[in-house]
């Protein structure tokens, strides 16, 4: 009977142990538009698409010139707008003007209501 109520002690610690863990899962980019290294016409808007809600006031996205056609170049800033979409896993990001053909980096940080910070980047080229 001893070693029945260790196993089950133990198997509980196990399940919680688990749990715990699962609990405790960082939000996670699953895709993007555009994706990762990918070259595109003018996109209207950059669409990060996550695994898990995010907190609007805590996300968002800085977007950069890195490279014109023939010419390296000091990072320029471009303006955008960004916000969560209406599914709530989704950072928006829509420029203030249309993208000029050249390579642009996107960073972007968000934050899930478990308060779990993620960030990143990814690049693309506009055509």
């Amino acid at each position: 009977m001893a070693k029945f109520r260790t196993s089950l002690i133990t198997a509980g610690f196990a399940v919680a142990l688990l749990a715990g863990t699962a609990a405790q899962a960082h939000p996670r980019l699953v895709s993007s538009s555009p994706a990762a290294n990918a070259t595109v016409e003018r996109p209207a808007r950059i669409e990060l698409h996550f695994n898990e809600a995010l907190v609007g006031q805590f996300s968002g996205v800085e977007l950069a010139m890195t490279e014109m056609p023939g010419m390296k170049m000091a990072p320029m800033k471009v303006a955008v707008d960004a916000s969560v979409g209406a599914d709530g896993k989704t950072l928006v990001a829509v420029p203030k003007a249309a993208l000029h053909t050249g390579t642009y980096k996107l960073d972007w940080h968000a934050v899930t209501t478990d308060t779990h910070r993620v960030n990143g980047s990814l690049s693309f080229k506009v055509q």
